[in-house]
This record gives structure tokens, C-alpha cells and sequence, in this order.
């Protein structure tokens, strides 16, 4: 079979799933693979699709490979020729994509899941199969840590001298792990974006930067403060493990410790200094810029680690958030007495798929609903 051909029916299987199924790449190449990741994460898979058919089989297929200079093919590390391999395709996508726009033929695209995302220094991103194990290489060739399924470790031992970052995103409907170099366990929920330094360097704080939800278990060094950062406020531990929700929708950042103690502070008022104990949540609002402490307890914030949803004494809007976020799908809610019902619930995503859910909720209080892919219309 021309290659052409099974990249084309990799992604017309892809279109019609709307997964990324590895047993269906199985044929294609490594460049290939990659190629349909970024198209994947990218939402370019339709106007690809178009673009491969209007090809002209192997020959077109192979005009699109020499784009590549043979002299790069041999001295870039394949990382590096992968990222621009693809770019070339997703360019043509890009185009293919406004073309078909101007004429007024484009499909609305599907809401398809997204990758998990690797962003290394300015430049370079890498997609991240959590099916897969891979070395991740630095800019200047060197394995930096390794990959394998859904965790990524940091080696301890780099020779990297300067405080150089990559940035990890996972996208909603999805979980991930990173491991830093220090050996601090980060637990990242849905639709969630973390920026940290390949290596933690000597003299210098532990520092972090965080959008969404993540759980934090901070490897103890009382020599070098680890300090997480989120939106206008930081939260600063030495060895502990806490869960902190910052997504940007939400109108407070919430702080959950389990054991040990963190300091938190806020950009507005940095000389207020708010210390938690294990069991108290911190959480601080947006709008007064106050610090609120509570008992709560701890399950609740922490239970999504391993697949738990916990809702007690919560309104059907917020756990419909919680629901989008972690099942990757939209709610489109106009029962406005439904929006504001109290509920208390727990499901476990990884037993329960959405229409389970739906239909406990339903149980409780009656409602009507209908899912057309994944966006649930409800009355």
C-alpha cells in the first residue's frame, strides 16, 4: 500500500473515532506518527484529510518529504527534523484549511481531544503519547529525563548549568505526572499547564509556575525552599504534599494541605503571610483579594488523583465545570433551577463514563438531556 494511502486512512479512522488509536498507526512511520499527533492536537485533521486527498498519490506525498534538506536529515538530532517535518504538513493543513474557508465549503471541526504538549525552550514542541516511552533530549542533544506511559521524570544529575524551563501541558479529559529533578511528584489534573526549569539549581529556590489544578508532593530540602506560583498568589513549603487549583475561569485560588505546613502570600498584599495546617484549605478570592481559611475535608480536593469526583454541598454548575473539564466535553445548560441545586455525588471516571453520570444526577433531580457528540443540551 502507497504510503500516502495509509496515512490517509490513519486519519480517516481518526475522524471517525475521534481518538488517537495507536494499533491504527502501527503502519506509519515515526515522522508520520508525529506528524498526526500535532495535526491531532492542532484541530487540523479535516482540513489534512482534504489536503492528502487532492495529492496526487506518492508523488505529492514525497514532494512534502523533500521539503526537508537532505544535510539537516543527517546532523539534526530526529526530534528536531520531526518538529519541522510536521510543521511543513500542518502549514499546508493551515492553508488548505483558509482556502476552504474562502470558499465557503469548510466543515464546522469536531471536538476532538487534544495531545499532551512538551514545550522545551522557545522553540520546540514535543506531543507526549502517554502509551508511549521516549527519551526527552535539551536543545543541545542531551537526555534530560525520560518518559514512560504517563509519567515524565527529570534526570537529577544533568549537566545543565543555567536555569533553562519547559513548559507541560495537559488538556482537558486527560491526567499526567511529572517527576522534577529534585524528586518532587507533580499530579496534574485536566486542563492544566505547568512551567518549571530542567534542573533546579544550587543556591537558588525551587520555583514553579502553575495554571489549573495540580497535587504537589515537594521533596523535602530545607536548604532550598520550593515555591509554587499561581496567578497573583504563591504558596511556599519546604517538603510537603498540598493540592492547589488556580484555572484562570475560577474566581479563587484554592490551597488544600494534607501534611506538613505552606506559607501562602499574594502579590497584592506580600507581606500578609497566611500558614496552613494539614486539613485547612486557603483559598483567596479575586474580586476582595482576602485570604479565607477552613476545616475541609481533604479527600475531597485530592480524590481525582486516582479517578475520584467528589461533590458534596455543591451547585450543579460547578460540578457541570468539573464535568467539562474532566470528561473533555461541554454543557450547555439551560435549566436555570437546575444551575443552582445544591448536589452531593461521587462517581469514579474511571468506571463511570458521562451518560453514567448524567443519569445518577438525573436520579436525584429529574432534568432532560441529549448528547450530540460531545456536547450535552440540556432543558
Amino acid at each position: 500500500m502507497a504510503n500516502s494511502e495509509k496515512f490517509k486512512l490513519a486519519l480517516k479512522h481518526i475522524k471517525k473515532t475521534g481518538k488517537l488509536d495507536t494499533q491504527n498507526l502501527k503502519n506509519l512511520s515515526n515522522d508520520e506518527r508525529q506528524i498526526i499527533y500535532t495535526l491531532y492536537n492542532k484541530g487540523l485533521l479535516d482540513e489534512s484529510s482534504r489536503l492528502i486527498e487532492s495529492l496526487d498519490s506518492d508523488k505529492d506525498w514525497n514532494a512534502i518529504k523533500k521539503e526537508l534538506p537532505a544535510s539537516e536529515k543527517q546532523v539534526m538530532p530526529i526530534w528536531k527534523s520531526v518538529l519541522k517535518y510536521a510543521a511543513i504538513f500542518v502549514g499546508l493543513a493551515t492553508t488548505f484549511f483558509l482556502i476552504q474557508q474562502e470558499e465557503n465549503i469548510a466543515e464546522p471541526a469536531p471536538l476532538f481531544e487534544k495531545a499532551i504538549t512538551l514545550k522545551i525552550g522557545e522553540k520546540s514542541l514535543k506531543v507526549i503519547n502517554e502509551n508511549d516511552s521516549q527519551n526527552i533530549i535539551s536543545s543541545n542533544g542531551e537526555v534530560i529525563g525520560t518518559q514512560k506511559g504517563n509519567t515524565l521524570s527529570y534526570n537529577t544529575n544533568s549537566k545543565i548549568d543555567e536555569l533553562t524551563y519547559n513548559e507541560l501541558e495537559v488538556p482537558l479529559g486527560k491526567i499526567f505526572n511529572v517527576e522534577l529533578s529534585d524528586g518532587t511528584l507533580v499530579h496534574l489534573n485536566s486542563g492544566t499547564k505547568i512551567k518549571y526549569p530542567i534542573k533546579f539549581l544550587q543556591g537558588d529556590n525551587r520555583e514553579v509556575f502553575i495554571q489549573g489544578e495540580a497535587y504537589f508532593k515537594v521533596a523535602k530540602d530545607t536548604r532550598h525552599p520550593f515555591i509554587v506560583n499561581a496567578d497573583a498568589v504563591a504558596v511556599e513549603v519546604l517538603g510537603t504534599e498540598f493540592n492547589i487549583t488556580s484555572y484562570p475561569e475560577d474566581h479563587v485560588i484554592k490551597t488544600v494541605l494534607v501534611e506538613g505546613s505552606v506559607d501562602m502570600t499574594n502579590s497584592y498584599a506580600p507581606n500578609e503571610n497566611t500558614i496552613l495546617k494539614p486539613g485547612n484549605k486557603g483559598s483567596w478570592h479575586k474580586v476582595n483579594r482576602k485570604t479565607k481559611i477552613e476545616e475541609v475535608d481533604v479527600e475531597m480536593y485530592t480524590g481525582w488523583i486516582t479517578g475520584e469526583l467528589i461533590f458534596r454541598n455543591l451547585s450543579f454548575e460547578e460540578i457541570s465545570t468539573k464535568l467539562e473539564r474532566r470528561y473533555n466535553i461541554i454543557i450547555e445548560n439551560n435549566n436555570a433551577q437546575l444551575a443552582s441545586k445544591i448536589l452531593t455525588a461521587r462517581f469514579n471516571v474511571n468506571v463511570e463514563n458521562i451518560e453514567d453520570i448524567l443519569k445518577s444526577l438525573k436520579q436525584i433531580t429529574p432534568f432532560n438531556y441529549q448528547i450530540i457528540d460531545r456536547k450535552i443540551l440540556i432543558d
